[in-house]
């Protein structure tokens, strides 16, 4: 199955069809803070299914927005980080989420907008020795 060859012709209908998803959006912005392992992934997004994640990744992957990376101690650990190609994505997530707040004002919706905390945990803090 190639993702890509499923994908339009058109510029803009192929971006959309490259970060459109449930969650890539969501994906990509947690990426754009530094690599992540799986199971870190899996903390900061816990809505996320383990099954999903590893599909949406995938795709992301297929698309050259993240790269995949076993480590060679062990091949259980996996890291996820953004591509350049990935990290290009940066302003336009930014703009996305500053249009969809301009959208729930102009259409009087602004209760229904989640902070993205909402969805996506922040880091945990690791301890200091």
């Amino acid at each position: 199955m190639t993702i890509i060859k499923r994908l339009p012709g058109l510029p803009i209908e192929r971006a959309l069809g490259v970060i459109s998803g449930r969650w890539k959006a969501v994906i990509i912005h947690v990426l754009l803070r530094g690599p992540k392992r799986t199971c870190e992934l899996e903390q900061q997004i816990p809505s996320l299914t383990q099954k999903v994640l590893i599909q949406q990744l995938r795709a992301l992957e297929e698309h050259g927005l993240v790269y995949r990376k076993v480590s060679a101690d062990d091949t259980r650990c996996v890291d996820y980080g953004l591509t350049p190609l990935g990290l290009s994505l940066e302003p336009l997530i930014v703009q996305l989420q500053k249009w969809g707040e301009h959208h729930a004002e102009a259409l009087g919706d602004t209760e229904r907008l989640l902070p993205c905390e909402a969805v996506v945990r922040p880091v945990p803090k690791t301890a200091k020795k």
